[in-house]
C-alpha cells in the first residue's frame, strides 16, 4: 500500500475521505473541499498529481479485504467527518454481452465499496453527532443503453443513501446523492473526441449548451458537506445542465 504519511499533522479541523480522487471529478472534489478548509484522504488505485491535496492511499476498491484494512488503519489515526463515494467504473456493453465478471467488478467498485466505506465511518460520525455522506450516482440510473451493470450499481448507490439518511438522521449524519449528466473528464473525452458528430449531438441535448465540468460536481459536493446543510438529507441532485428535464427523465 502506497500512501503519504498517515501520521502527518494537520491544523485543519475537518477531514473528508474521497474515493477515486486522483483524477477527473474526484480530483476536482478534493481540490474544492481543500479550498474550503477540509483535509483530504484519497482512496484510489492510481497515483494522484503532485499538486493534489491531502493524503493518498493506494487500494483496489474491488478488493473488500484490502479496503477494510486501509479503513481500519485510517480510523486508528484519523477522525473522518465526511465521505464522498465518488469512485466508479462504467463498462459499456449490451445485456447479452455483459459478462458475470464485468458485472461483479462493477458492483464491487460502484456499490459494495461505498457501503464498506460508510459502514466503517458511521460509528465515529454517530459518536460525534455529525457526519456528511455524499454518494455520486449518475443520471444513467434512469436508463441508458449498454449500461446494465453501471446503471444498476448507480441506482443502488442512490437507494442506499436514502436508507442511510433515514437510519442516521437522528445522529446528525446527512446522506445525499449527486447524479451527474455528461461531464467533461479525461475518460469522457477519450470516448467522445470533440470533433466527433456524436459528441456534438450529446452537447446539443444539454439545455445549457455545454458539457458539465468536474468543478460543477465539486461545487455541489461542497454544498452538501457544509455544516450549514444539516437540514438536507436523502436528496438527489441532478447536475446535468437540464438534460434530465429535456429528455423527460430518459
Amino acid at each position: 500500500m502506497t500512501r503519504y504519511d498517515i501520521d502527518k499533522d494537520t491544523t485543519l479541523s475537518k477531514t473528508a475521505l474521497v474515493t477515486g480522487a486522483s483524477q477527473g471529478i474526484g480530483l476536482a472534489i478534493a481540490r474544492r473541499l481543500a479550498a474550503e478548509g477540509w483535509h483530504i484522504v484519497n482512496l484510489d488505485m492510481n497515483e494522484p498529481a503532485e499538486d493534489a491535496p491531502g493524503q493518498w492511499f493506494e487500494v483496489d476498491l474491488s478488493d473488500a479485504t484490502a479496503l477494510q484494512a486501509v479503513l481500519s488503519e485510517l480510523l486508528s489515526k484519523h477522525t473522518i467527518d465526511a465521505l464522498v463515494n465518488n469512485a466508479g467504473i462504467a463498462l459499456a456493453s449490451t445485456l447479452e454481452d455483459t459478462s458475470d465478471e464485468d458485472f461483479d467488478r462493477t458492483v464491487a467498485i460502484n456499490l459494495r465499496a461505498p457501503m464498506i466505506c460508510a459502514r466503517a465511518l458511521l460509528p465515529g460520525m454517530k459518536e460525534r453527532n455529525f457526519g456528511r455522506i455524499v454518494n455520486i450516482s449518475s443520471r444513467a440510473h434512469l436508463g441508458k443503453t449498454q449500461r446494465t451493470a453501471y446503471a444498476a450499481s448507480k441506482g443502488g448507490v442512490l437507494s442506499m443513501a436514502k436508507v442511510w439518511a433515514l437510519e442516521y438522521a437522528a445522529y446528525g449524519v446527512t446522506c445525499n446523492i449527486i447524479a451527474p449528466g455528461p461531464i467533461r473528464t479525461e475518460l469522457f473525452e477519450r470516448a467522445n473526441p470533440r470533433d466527433m458528430p456524436r459528441t456534438q449531438e450529446i452537447i446539443g441535448m444539454v439545455p445549457v449548451g455545454r458539457l458539465g465540468e468536474p468543478e460543477d460536481i465539486a461545487n455541489s459536493v461542497a454544498f452538501f458537506v457544509d455544516e450549514r446543510s444539516g437540514f438536507i438529507t436523502g436528496q438527489t441532485l441532478y447536475v446535468c445542465g437540464g438534460i434530465t428535464l429535456a429528455r423527460g427523465g430518459n
